[in-house]
């Protein structure tokens, strides 16, 4: 049986709740923890080319897993503790990006919706 981002929320929350931690989880702690994850697994590629980087993530392949499940982790709980159905939102969102990159437009292009 897959796991669904509901049983990987409810790990996170056993895992904090052991722990005793929702008292310093804050929604502003959480954001920045969140931020300084994503800030490790930049830092696997700060020095390689654009070209290069795909080698440098085979060769770092597992740090560059581990610091990407952080994130998930961050995001989970982030989510889970303030409420946030995140696969209604995606869904929502993702609506929303369709609209603001339509195909004929956004195909083949790597401009931001605003410069088209």
């Amino acid at each position: 049986m897959e796991k669904t981002i509901k049983d990987l929320q409810k790990t996170v929350l056993e895992f904090v709740d052991e722990r005793n931690w929702r008292q310093f989880q804050t929604p502003k702690n959480m954001s920045m923890y969140l931020s300084l994850e994503a800030a490790e697994l930049m830092e696997h590629f700060l020095w390689c080319e654009s070209s290069t980087s795909k080698q440098t993530l085979e060769e770092k392949r597992q740090d560059v897993e581990y610091e990407l499940v952080d994130i998930l982790y961050w995001v989970l709980n982030f989510a889970a503790q303030n409420n946030i159905d995140l696969v209604q939102v995606f869904e929502r969102k993702m609506e929303l990006n369709r609209k603001k990159y339509p195909i004929e437009k956004a195909k083949n292009n790597s401009q931001k919706y605003t410069e088209y």
